[in-house]
């Protein structure tokens, strides 16, 4: 058995797993600091694990033999992104009685049938325009900047704090949390602990005054909730719509400088497709969180007792060659059958969400930014040390605006001569671009403040 999370499989996870392949097969016992786990990577096997035909894969922890007996460490920093006890830790009824509430509560947001969906995405619009438009400094048109404090991290987070109902402080602060926990760091327990709290307090906050936002459309989909349960279930929002979707705008915009066959696509006009290749050729999170079998079973060359922690690799998947042989690069339309977005029971429920954010995301920025070129080799880019997230700590790039691109506060005329009109903006929009700007050098502070693992 050998260490996953190391310096190589920071720099080079598909070295890694292409090893672990070869010396393996479809699944690879690995220690995930300190714990020895099951690292699924063939496509087949991991498919048929999220499926779950005979509910023989459970997500629920009291199934996980090591823990019932005892046997983790008490400090296993991976612990606390387990320990939410909300629907992604369930099977069953109750699986189903929660995926029931979040696509009901979700629906308004992401189906661009329903007036607020249609708010959020022009929201995003703006909040997308602002960021750009702080991009830089003193006037100037060029500059250099870090693509991943100043535009990939922050947008998500804005529209989070929105369906949130937060304020921009409180957001930013459950976000850095959010990292803290999937990174899992020496301070993941804690972290843990002050998301939980700020989540029971927002669930309180609108149980007492709903508005027109997640949570209380949360409450309107399942009134029975107390607030313990709704502050759970409200942790997933923060890592889906705030740190995967960051991670998936960051690793598309690296995907559009890089990869020819992915810039063809945006070149086409075809975002959405541009945002399809990016999940299947560079998911954000590259493993998911464990199952664990309720009988013995075998999988690949192993039989896994029952109780055994197993972790599907979505990249490893993707990079099977049983599976890679089957896509063909030159075709308009990419496979969908990846699972950079998951199967099965726990297939992601905010999928159209995190997919209309990152597509609003790349079209504005290659829309406004006329050139855009890395400062450091692709190849010596820093990413963010997780056993779940593969995501880059900053994107440091030299641009130039686009000749087209008006700054949202001069653009204070449409094209007729007439005030331009729209929806009145939210107090958060209202804010002064010099609090956004302090807003984004906090975030920048933060996550360059972030522990690191020792290479």
């Amino acid at each position: 058995m050998e260490p996953l999370l190391t310096s190589d499989y920071d720099a080079h996870p598909g070295l890694v797993l292409e090893r672990l392949r070869a010396r393996y097969g479809p699944v690879a016992p690995v220690d995930l600091l300190g714990v020895p786990v099951w690292l699924v990577i063939g496509y087949p096997e991991v498919l048929r694990v999220l499926q779950n035909e005979g509910d023989v894969w459970s997500k629920r922890l009291d199934n996980w033999r090591a823990k019932a007996e005892g046997l983790l460490p008490p400090d296993w920093p991976v612990l606390p992104a387990f320990e939410l006890n909300s629907v992604a830790f369930q099977d069953g009824m109750t699986l189903r009685r929660l995926r029931d509430t979040w696509t009901s509560a979700l629906a308004p947001f992401q189906d661009r049938g329903h007036p607020q969906a249609r708010m959020l995405e022009d929201a995003v619009r703006r909040c997308a325009d602002d960021l750009i438009g702080l991009l830089p400094e003193g006037g100037s048109r060029t500059g250099w900047a870090d693509l991943s404090a100043q535009y990939a991290r922050p947008l998500p987070l804005m529209v989070a704090n929105r369906l949130f109902g937060f304020e921009t402080a409180r957001g930013d602060d459950v976000l850095m949390d959010t990292w803290r926990v999937l990174d899992a760091g020496p301070d993941a327990a804690a972290a843990s602990q002050r998301l939980f709290s700020a989540m029971t307090d927002l669930a309180a906050a609108k149980m007492s005054r709903p508005a027109d936002d997640l949570p209380s459309s949360m409450l309107a989909a399942n009134p029975d909730f107390t607030v313990d349960e709704l502050a759970r279930e409200l942790l997933m929002l923060p890592g889906v719509v705030g740190d995967m979707t960051g991670g998936l705008i960051c690793n598309a915009i690296l995907e559009v400088m890089t990869n020819p066959d992915v810039r063809s696509s945006l070149s086409a006009g075809i975002i959405e497709e541009t945002v399809n290749r990016v999940a299947l050729a560079n998911p954000p999170m590259v493993n998911l969180t464990f199952r664990f079998p309720t009988v013995d079973v075998r999988l690949g060359r192993f039989i896994i007792a029952a109780g055994d922690p197993v972790m599907l690799s979505v990249a490893g998947a993707h990079s099977d060659p049983s599976f890679e042989k089957a896509i063909d690069p030159q075709a308009v339309r990419s496979t969908r059958a990846h699972l950079a977005w998951g199967a099965g029971p726990h297939a992601c429920l905010a999928q159209l969400l995190a997919t209309r954010i990152t597509t609003i995301a790349v079209e504005r920025l290659f829309e406004h930014v006329g050139r855009l070129r890395l400062a450091l080799p692709a190849d010596q880019l820093p990413w963010r040390s997780s056993p779940f997230m593969r995501a880059l700590r900053s994107l440091p790039v030299e641009f130039e605006l686009a000749q087209s691109y008006v700054p949202p506060n001069d653009a204070e005329e449409d094209e007729a001569g007439e005030p331009a009109t729209q929806a009145a903006p939210t107090t958060e929009e209202q804010a002064p671009r010099s609090a956004l700007r302090r807003f984004l050098r906090g975030l920048a502070r933060r996550a360059s403040g972030s522990p690191k693992r020792p290479g």
